[in-house]
């Protein structure tokens, strides 16, 4: 197996060997941009790597692990265009940078471009990898329309956000682990094994990205710092302050989540130091170590060597003190 800086460089090989520049210039250049901007390129690394886990070369999942990253990407379009976000990546959004109307068709066209990857592999593996992709294309839109719901609900439990977060991010963490897991015909325990692994993995990567939107570094995180507190969303981090909150500090998180302000910067600056106050700032970090160790106890159920166990193991613990 290779280390995760050589995955990511054999995946951005092959994504610049994509021919994806055609007419009309409109539509494909949003997708061009949006592909060209970078980022961990989390999603098609895990789907090389798991085909090496089950021994098979990673240069048969590049098509699989291009699907995934296309599917993310044209998922982020959408998004940024449902949360008017003017930052992705550091970089102006594709719907700020082209057009509202521009956005939404170059991001139906990376959906059907998604699946066309899949055409490059055999009948069977096609079925699996679309009947897989399918599944987890739907769940990520019941998550998406959940996190909307969100917004306009005072009573969003725990259980329901996790779901949501479950459906919206893990499981195309997970699928793209058992996207490269279906490539190398490995068995259909061990597929599901390694997607279980994405999936707690999944989970306490969102949780990360929760919690670096109120704390990170705006220099290294590359989106809006506070979006999601001027988003009003109902995040992990928000719903354990209101747990932990004397009754008047939870009274004071709810006012400053009912406001739709020009300004920001007080409003999240207020509402950081009551996540910090109450403990949820805390809570959420060991909810995203808890999540990171039972995808290690998953681990330990694979029919892999120690040496491939430790290579997702460090891949997950990097992401666990990631910053970006």
């Amino acid at each position: 197996m290779h280390d995760i800086s050589q995955y990511q460089d054999f995946f951005i090989s092959y994504l610049k060997r994509q021919n994806i520049s055609k007419e009309p210039k409109n539509l494909y250049e949003p997708i061009e941009y949006i592909l060209g901007l970078g980022g961990k390129r989390m999603r098609p690394v895990l789907t090389l790597m798991a085909a090496e886990v089950f021994d098979a070369d990673y240069e048969i999942a590049l098509p699989a692990a291009m699907a995934v990253e296309v599917f993310h990407n044209f998922s982020l379009v959408h998004d940024d265009i449902m949360d008017d976000a003017p930052l992705r990546r550091g970089q102006v959004t594709v719907h700020e940078k082209w057009n509202l109307n521009t956005g939404i068709l170059s991001g139906d066209a990376m959906l059907i471009l998604a699946y066309q990857y899949f055409e490059q592999y055999e009948p069977t593996i096609f079925r699996d990898l679309a009947k897989l992709f399918s599944k987890t294309a739907l769940e990520v839109c019941e998550g998406q329309q959940w996190d909307v719901d969100f917004e306009n609900r005072s009573d969003v439990t725990i259980p329901e956000y996790l779901k949501m977060i479950e459906y919206k991010t893990a499981v195309l963490v997970a699928a793209a682990m058992k996207m490269g897991a279906i490539v190398a015909k490995t068995s259909e325990k061990e597929a599901n094994l390694i997607y279980d692994f994405g999936l707690n993995l999944g989970l306490a990567f969102q949780l990360q990205d929760d919690y670096l939107d109120a704390f990170g570094d705006p220099e290294t995180f590359g989106k809006q710092v506070g979006g999601d507190i001027i988003e009003n969303k109902k995040t992990y981090l928000y719903l354990k302050a209101l747990e932990f909150s004397v009754p008047e500090k939870a009274s004071e998180l709810q006012k400053l989540f009912s406001q739709q302000l020009e300004d920001n910067t007080d409003k999240i600056e207020k509402v950081k130091l009551i996540f910090n106050e109450s403990g949820a700032s805390e809570a959420t970090q060991k909810a995203i170590k808890m999540y990171t160790f039972k995808a290690f106890e998953t681990l330990e159920k694979m029919n892999i060597n120690a040496e491939k166990k430790n290579i997702l193991k460090t891949f997950g613990e990097n992401l666990m003190g990631r910053k970006v």
